[in-house]
């Protein structure tokens, strides 16, 4: 599988080896698929549950990193990539195991028997195969550079968080995370996660803090209508420390949601 062609660049980018089989990067497997887990645990986890065997299912390869550290990819053939997609037992997962079988059948109803031609269209054919190579080549080309300026857009919104509008900045971040996780409805979860890490990390309890500084108030006069709009930014507001931890907690769970990457 050392020799692979862009065959069709769609929900998941399917590529064809020099021998004419199909296959799919794993790590573009995942993001297609949107899955939440760490990549590494879930191809592990995946290729597992399919019974998958190296260098007959699926091959392995390590690529540099611009860190300097290595990473390594999966090149897994598009049979086992569609069971993979089976296995998410979602809606995406159903999505993308549909898109594999009507490329594959695409492809099928496309075939021609080249040995079947006469020897002048069997080269205009070769030629044909080398400019849509070609072409799909810099179209893959330009893609790659369209996601990684949407790359980029997503890691400015993370680096560029602003510790003198935190507020803000990290709300709109977790709305962002939300939209990623599927629709504002996950808007409840993810920050009530974002909470539970920042107590677990600084051993506090923001429902006791928010709590006391509703009693506070109300020992100092201030309406119940203004304390029942307190929530628990509010409780960190009252601590630097707490400010900064929930800042960095809200950076680390943009990584972890994908704000980083192209959607």
């Amino acid at each position: 599988m050392n020799s692979l062609t862009l065959f069709e660049q769609g929900l998941v980018p399917l590529y064809q080896t020099d021998t004419g089989e199909y296959v799919v990067n794993g790590r573009e497997l995942w993001e297609g698929l949107q899955s939440k887990r760490q990549f590494a645990d879930w191809v592990k986890s995946r290729l597992l549950d399919c019974e998958a065997a190296e260098n007959e299912d699926f091959d392995t390869l390590s690529q540099n990193c611009e860190n300097g550290g290595k990473r390594i990819e999966y090149i897994i053939k598009l049979d086992t990539a569609k069971e993979m997609a089976m296995l998410e037992r979602n809606e995406i997962g159903k999505q993308v195991r549909k898109y594999f079988i009507a490329v594959e059948k695409r492809s099928k109803q496309n075939a021609v028997d080249v040995s079947a031609l006469n020897p002048e269209m069997q080269m205009f054919k070769l030629i044909f195969d080398s400019v849509a190579q070609t072409q799909l080549a810099q179209k893959q080309q330009q893609q790659a550079i369209e996601n990684m300026d949407k790359r980029l857009d997503g890691i400015r919104d993370v680096v560029a968080l602003n510790p003198n509008d935190w507020r803000k900045d990290t709300t709109a971040l977790i709305n962002k995370i939300a939209l990623r996780a599927g629709g504002y409805e996950h808007l409840n979860v993810i920050r009530e996660e974002s909470y539970k890490i920042l107590d677990e990390r600084f051993g506090v309890s923001l429902s006791i803090r928010l709590t006391n500084l509703k009693k506070n108030m109300a020992l100092n006069g201030v309406c119940k209508s203004k304390m029942d709009k307190l929530n628990k930014l509010d409780a960190i507001a009252n601590d630097k420390k707490l400010i900064e931890g929930y800042i960095s907690i809200v950076k680390e769970m943009s990584i972890k949601y994908g704000l980083d990457k192209a959607i």
